[in-house]
């Protein structure tokens, strides 16, 4: 019998039948960011009207101008999951350090890490954002986590996914058993199940880069992107179209959809920083989901889930997609370097 059309929480609760310790504290949990999720789409689609686009004449944690919409959606994030029980302490792409729980407050064994509104540049354009987020166990014995407990390799997620705002609201979300996605019905006020067993095809002809940033890339990039411009009259023997949204929540969706390889990878104007993407909150769980639907992430050098992290707001470059495609860029590193 098939699973579509099933409630998100109901299809969660199911599949984690077979490890029951995890049950009922990672559905709890999945359900706060799911209701979140909801608020913020609500809250985009009603920006235009309510003054909530705009810039909010400040500064995040990584230099970057807030969006109004950056500052609201951080706080829907933390009221939904500061309150319920099942976690221990949160990490906002927002935030400098670790958020924790109210005192008073009940604590569970989770941690949270969330960009809570990626892509929020393109708000005044009308094109599509999200909100990312991973899921780790909180230590055991720990009752006051502190930011290296937060430090844990993308392996070590239990839980991440994303929520991409566009012409629908979806959730595309992985514990470890595959990759499934769930579209918004506002009718019912539920995500349903759409898109089960999300698989990325192996090979593809499209691909996802920044091209103003070309003068910077490193060779490896470089020849790897010449190649695909070159068409049937270069090495590839084929022709591939180009991509570029800004916005990594619908790059990764589209990956996801019809395949393709997405990449912001390092350059010399990046050297210092490590990379664009944050690690925690952006690279760490679209590696979990993309190697969960058959796709592989890497820096270039190394696989990005294997990374130890070594601060909360670290930077790497990300290079993800078809398997196929992925690992030819990789071996052009590996040749280089």
């Amino acid at each position: 019998m098939s699973d579509i059309g099933k409630p998100m929480i109901q299809f969660v609760d199911e599949s984690q039948s077979n490890e029951p310790s995890s049950i009922g504290s990672l559905t709890g949990l999945i359900t706060n960011i799911k209701d979140a999720c909801k608020e913020i789409a609500g809250l985009i689609e009603r920006g235009g009207t309510n003054d909530l686009n705009g810039v909010a004449g400040s500064e995040n944690i990584q230099g970057e101008v807030q969006k109004k919409l950056d500052i609201i959606t951080n706080d829907v994030m933390v009221r939904h999951l500061s309150s319920t029980g099942h976690l221990a302490a949160m990490l906002s792409e927002e935030v400098e350090g670790i958020i924790g729980i109210p005192s008073g407050m009940p604590k569970g064994d989770y941690l949270v890490a969330f960009d809570p509104l990626d892509g929020s540049s393109n708000i005044d354009v009308n094109i599509s954002v999200g909100t990312i987020f991973s899921v780790l166990r909180c230590p055991a014995g720990i009752t006051e986590p502190t930011a290296e407990d937060f430090l844990q390799r993308g392996t070590e997620q239990v839980c991440a996914g994303f929520c991409v705002y566009g012409p629908v609201t979806m959730m595309v979300v992985t514990t470890g058993n595959g990759v499934n996605g769930f579209t918004l019905d506002r009718d019912l006020d539920e995500f349903i199940l759409t898109h089960p067993k999300m698989t990325i095809p192996e090979e593809t002809a499209e691909f996802a880069i920044n091209m103003s940033n070309q003068r910077f890339w490193e060779p490896p990039v470089q020849r790897y992107i010449d190649e695909c411009l070159l068409g049937v009259d270069g090495a590839r023997e084929k022709d591939f179209n180009m991509r570029w949204v800004a916005s990594m929540v619908a790059e990764v969706y589209r990956v996801l959809t019809r395949g393709g390889i997405f990449m912001y990878p390092l350059d010399t104007k990046l050297k210092t920083e490590g990379g664009k993407l944050r690690l925690m909150y952006e690279a760490s769980p679209m590696s979990f989901i993309i190697e969960q639907a058959g796709g592989v992430s890497s820096t270039g050098r190394m696989r990005i889930m294997a990374i130890q992290p070594e601060g909360l707001h670290q930077r790497v470059p990300v290079i993800l997609g078809s398997k196929k495609e992925v690992e030819r860029l990789v071996l052009y590193h590996q040749e280089r370097y």
